[in-house]
C-alpha cells in the first residue's frame, strides 16, 4: 500500500525548500511534487497555500519528522 504524505506550505518558495529538503534528509523513492492550493473561491496567488506530495510506497519515511521539517517553514503536514 502506497502512503501519501502531504505537507502544506504557506507559499511557493516554502515549498520549493521544503522539497529540497525532504530529497536531502529522507531521500524518497520519488522527487516530491509541488502543487498550488488554491483557498476556496480565491483567485489571487497570495491566498494560495503550496502541498508539497511526497509518495511512500515503502512506508518508510517518519510523519513526524516531516511535520517537524514543514513546521520550520510555517507549514505542517496534512493528516491521513
Amino acid at each position: 500500500m502506497n502512503v501519501r504524505h502531504v505537507l502544506v506550505l504557506p507559499d511557493r518558495d516554502a515549498a520549493e525548500e521544503v522539497a529540497e529538503e525532504v530529497v536531502d534528509r529522507f531521500g524518497p523513492d520519488e522527487e516530491p511534487q509541488l502543487v498550488r492550493d488554491a483557498l476556496a473561491g480565491e483567485d489571487d496567488a497570495e491566498d494560495a497555500q503550496w502541498l508539497v506530495v511526497v509518495e511512500d510506497p515503502g512506508k518508510r519515511l517518519d510523519a513526524g519528522a516531516l511535520d517537524g521539517l514543514a513546521a520550520e517553514y510555517e507549514g505542517w503536514l496534512e493528516a491521513p
